[in-house]
């Protein structure tokens, strides 16, 4: 059985529903992040970097929602969560590298901005600029990314999912969500899935 360490209202999220849906075998371990337990001694054996998600499998750990995510996808494939088309996978390969290592990050510039820098005024001036940064980076999602009505036109992936979460921080990042009409209308679509609205209350 796969094991899922995860923390509610985190990107570990996308990990979480993507279980759900694939119909896998799993069990959810919560990293309280309040007790900072993702920086004790037994929650870094699983995963050294001290963050979510991680997946522990029998052949060992995943961490990184993309690797995560794609494993499951390919685990699970009667679920049917990736393309078969080359193009089309590395397509969803893009907009989740590109949600993890630019959109991620800056969400990250106005929360912990200390793990950047030092200086208080640097960190006031990431937190400053992140709200700006979000909707500069949703709008080219808005406008380059999402086909209509998942991310790859007519059919959904997990970058439909990884999108989805990150996209739920727009609101406390300062970002209105009605700006972006192609992205609100992705985010409802996929909070009306089953798997997903269980995933969710259970949060």
């Amino acid at each position: 059985m796969l094991k899922l360490f995860h923390a509610p209202r985190s990107c570990s999220l996308a990990a979480h529903i993507a279980l759900e849906q694939s119909g896998l075998d799993y069990d959810i371990s919560i990293v309280d992040f309040a007790q900072s337990e993702q920086r004790q001694a037994q929650y870094l054996k699983v995963n050294p970097k001290g963050r979510v998600p991680a997946l522990v499998t029998d052949q060992g750990v995943l961490t990184e929602n993309p690797a995560i995510l794609m494993y499951i996808a390919l685990t699970a494939t009667a679920a049917k969560l990736i393309p078969d088309n080359p193009f089309e996978l590395s397509k969803v390969l893009s907009i989740n590298a590109y949600l993890s290592s630019t959109v991620h990050v800056a969400h990250a510039h106005g929360h912990r901005g200390y793990r950047w820098a030092d200086d208080e005024s640097a960190i006031e001036s990431m937190s400053r600029k992140m709200p700006e940064n979000m909707a500069k980076y949703f709008e080219q999602i808005e406008n380059t990314m999402i086909e209509g009505p998942w991310v790859l036109g007519q059919t959904y992936s997990i970058a439909d999912i990884y999108l989805f979460t990150i996209s739920g921080w727009l609101k406390a990042d300062g970002v209105d969500i009605n700006l972006l009409p192609k992205v609100k209308q992705h985010r409802e679509k996929v909070a009306a899935i089953p798997a997903v609205k269980k995933v969710i209350d259970a949060q």
